[in-house]
């Protein structure tokens, strides 16, 4: 799981930074709210932890920003901000969780569990849909109709990505982080391999769509009919 952690205290970053990476998370830091607005938009994590009084840009337009973008990622805010009118705010404003400092490393850790939980839950039966083609989480399988394929556990995260962002284009170095995570070696050449293996696929499936190369960009799903 990756973890963005947007706060501007450089002592409490890194403890934090400490724990989520003892509980095997993956964590980038941003220590004003441009930075983690930049880096929340890349899309690419799993859960943000948000501060609220931070330099450039404050805890409350940084969600704004991260909602106007149509981004559903969970965000836990931090605060010393502790009356009702302000966890209302931060509510009210599209955060998921509210908590206000000081707070305990173990509690921090129980909501984030919580809340990537809830994120699965989410979904009917455990599955992504789309174009009626549908990733079930269970089974790490593609279904569409009467036909079904397993999946390797990088092909089931390179559709879990697509999937979840079915009519926007996957940036090459995006996908590549989210699927391999944020320090790896992995060359992009070497995407178009599984991107091959998918394609054969969609295509045994009969799946509506096909995931189109965007050249020097990324790829994208796109509808058979419009070939």
């Amino acid at each position: 799981m990756r973890i963005l952690l947007v706060e501007d205290n450089y002592d409490l970053s890194d403890v934090l930074t400490n724990v989520f990476r003892k509980e095997k998370y993956e964590v980038l830091c941003a220590y004003d709210g441009e930075e983690g607005l930049m880096y929340a938009l890349e899309n690419i994590y799993d859960i943000i932890i948000l501060d609220v009084m931070m330099p450039k840009m404050n805890g409350f337009e940084v969600l704004k920003k991260i909602r106007e973008a149509k981004l559903s990622v969970p965000v836990i805010m931090l605060t010393a901000l502790s009356e009702e009118k302000d966890k209302i705010k931060g509510l009210d404003g599209g955060a998921d969780d509210y908590l206000p400092k000081p707070f305990s490393t173990p509690e921090l850790l129980a909501r984030v569990r919580a809340l990537t939980r809830r994120k699965g839950e989410l979904l009917e039966n455990n599955e992504l849909k789309f174009m009626d083609v549908s990733l079930n989480y269970s089974s790490r399988t593609l279904n569409y109709k009467d036909k079904s394929i397993g999946l390797s556990v990088k092909e089931f995260n390179i559709m879990d990505y697509l999937l979840s962002n079915p009519t926007a284009i996957a940036e090459k170095e995006k996908l590549i982080s989210r699927v391999w995570g944020l320090d790896n070696d992995f060359e992009s050449n070497n995407l178009e391999a599984f991107m091959s293996f998918l394609r054969k696929k969609l295509d045994y499936l009969k799946a509506p769509f096909y995931i189109n190369s965007k050249r020097g960009v990324g790829y994208q799903l796109v509808p058979r009919e419009v070939q």
